[in-house]
This record gives C-alpha cells, sequence and structure tokens, in this order.
C-alpha cells in the first residue's frame, strides 16, 4: 500500500501530466523559463514533496510572466535556509533574477 506522501505525490503527477497533455497541447507553449513551468512543479514535487513542492512551483507561477523572470531556471536540490513548513511561502522565489 503506498505511503499518503507518495499518493499526493502521484495524483499531483498525474495532474500536472493531463495539464500537459490537454490544455497546454490546446494553448502552445509560452513558457519563459527553462524548464516549463509544468515540469519544474513536477519536479519540485518528486524531490521536495506536495507541499513545498507545490509552493516551489507556485511561486514559479508568479514569477512567470511578462515582467517576471526569464531563462534556466532549475529545481533546487535542498530546500532553501529558513524554509518551514508552517510558513510554506519561505519554499519559493517569488521574485527577483535567476541566479
Amino acid at each position: 500500500m503506498p505511503q499518503p506522501f507518495q499518493f499526493g505525490q502521484t495524483i499531483a503527477h498525474y495532474a500536472i501530466r493531463a495539464y500537459q497533455l490537454s490544455l497546454s497541447a490546446l494553448i502552445g507553449a509560452h513558457c519563459r523559463h527553462l524548464p516549463t513551468c509544468s515540469s519544474y512543479m513536477d519536479e519540485a514535487i518528486i524531490r521536495h514533496g506536495v507541499w513545498a513542492g507545490g509552493f516551489m512551483g507556485l511561486a514559479r507561477l508568479c514569477r512567470c510572466q511578462p515582467w517576471g523572470t526569464a531563462g534556466y531556471d532549475p529545481v533546487p536540490q535542498s530546500l532553501p535556509p529558513g524554509a518551514h513548513w508552517l510558513r510554506p511561502w519561505s519554499y519559493g522565489r517569488w521574485r527577483g533574477p535567476l541566479p
């Protein structure tokens, strides 16, 4: 039987994949970053879990706009210093230039 966190990751992965195959395919690729925002969120959730990875992906979506950042932006290997589950906004980089 899968663990609860693995079940959440699996559900999130299939939801992202469904988006990639349906809505994203209809709209077209307009992401300003590499990897794309949906791939970034999928990898962040796999690497850091649904809670932390989900907020990292949400922060990335907020940066992906005409006045936001652009370019190569990989998922961090480790959680940011000072990140805590009670402060979920601390997981993501919400604005600013890419490192």
